[in-house]
């Protein structure tokens, strides 16, 4: 019997580390990204398709006769592409565009967080500038200004005093420095603690726990500068005790599922959830509806069970069946090179040298 063949959707270092994990399975026979980059060359075949054309990757995965689509980006599960494979009978291991939600739009997800209590950070929504600017001189600072569409991991700013709320709430209301993922705009409180994400595969039901994380998304060292999509993570985030993972799973991951359950969301996929370890226990930041990165490039490494059987199974409904995943002793981290310039305007596809150095 013929090896699975496997579709990676993406091209950063978040889809190289699923690409190398998954061609370690036995049960994998190749492994293709779409559309990848030079180093996921390396340990699978690059398909010149980007992820926003889902017709042309629906259409790659009938002519190839993929056994399993993997999706690494947001952005084509907010536009459906879950929905429309499995319209077409093919395996996709990511949820539908409803499930998308939980990422794709903030004041969704606050919602949603609200409506069936998981703790949380109190906030509020605006639809206008003025409703905006006028609430922030009232509260306390730090507060936390969140564009409520997709803005690639860096829709989120901390204000420290009203003049630079108020800066960024015309950034992104009135200039649109998001375009239209800042048409509403969530400000909440800040919450104070230690951060760590934490991911889970899950069929909709059964959920599996993949180890601890803690990503680093401030431009400079020390924690200094804007916010960008993650500059470095490492794991096993070991400050996370027994005690939390009880509390993330009873008061964040069920209540989640059940919640999704309740409103008729099909989630087959992975599910995020960017935590603060308060004094009054662990509260959620946001969630994602994909694979966190640079998280995974420092996760993936430890995992010693099988990707591939894990993720089929999760996109199968069939998660109940498999035993818990080994994972390896020892640490894992990631550092993240960027362009000069990120997370503003920079120059993409310059040269990386002295690769052959680090091998």
């Amino acid at each position: 019997m013929a090896g699975a063949k496997v579709l990676v959707i993406g091209s950063g270092g978040r889809e190289h580390a699923l690409a190398w994990k998954l061609k370690q399975s036995r049960k994998v026979e190749r492994v293709y990204c779409a559309p990848g980059n030079a180093g996921i060359g390396q340990v699978a075949s690059r398909v010149r398709i980007k992820p926003e054309n889902i017709r042309g990757l629906v259409d790659f995965a009938k002519r190839q006769k993929i056994d399993l689509t993997v999706v690494g980006p947001e952005k084509p599960l907010a536009m459906g592409i879950a929905d429309e494979f499995r319209r077409r009978k093919l395996r996709i291991f990511g949820p539908d565009r409803k499930g998308a939600r939980i990422e794709s739009s903030k004041v969704f997800a606050k919602q949603f967080m609200q409506k069936y209590h998981i703790p949380t950070a109190p906030f509020r929504v605006f639809e206008t500038f003025a409703e905006a600017l006028g609430f922030c001189k009232s509260i306390e600072y730090p507060t936390v200004l969140k564009a409520d569409g997709l803005a690639a991991g860096k829709g989120v700013i901390i204000a420290h005093d009203y003049a630079e709320a108020a800066e960024n709430i015309e950034e992104i209301m009135v200039k649109k420095r998001f375009g239209s993922a800042g048409a509403r705009l969530v400000i909440e409180s800040f919450l104070r603690g230690q951060e760590v994400s934490i991911m889970i595969v899950t069929d909709g039901k059964t959920f599996v726990e993949l180890l601890p994380s803690q990503d680093h998304k401030q431009l400079g060292d020390g924690d200094t500068g804007p916010n960008t999509g993650g500059m470095g993570a490492y794991c096993p985030a070991d400050f996370v005790g027994k005690q939390e993972r009880e509390q993330i799973r009873d008061f964040i991951i069920r209540p989640l599922l059940s919640g999704l359950q309740a409103e008729n969301i099909n989630y087959r996929g992975v599910i995020y959830a960017g935590l603060m370890l308060t004094a009054d226990g662990p509260k959620v930041l946001e969630f994602n509806c994909r694979f966190g990165d640079p998280e995974t490039q420092a996760v993936l490494p430890l995992l010693q069970s099988d990707l591939y059987t894990l993720l089929k199974a999760a996109a199968d409904r069939r998660l109940a069946r498999l035993s818990p995943p080994k994972w390896r002793s020892g640490a894992a981290a990631c550092v993240v090179m960027a362009s000069k310039g990120y997370p503003g305007q920079y120059t993409a596809g310059k040269p990386i040298e002295g690769l052959n150095q680090i091998k």
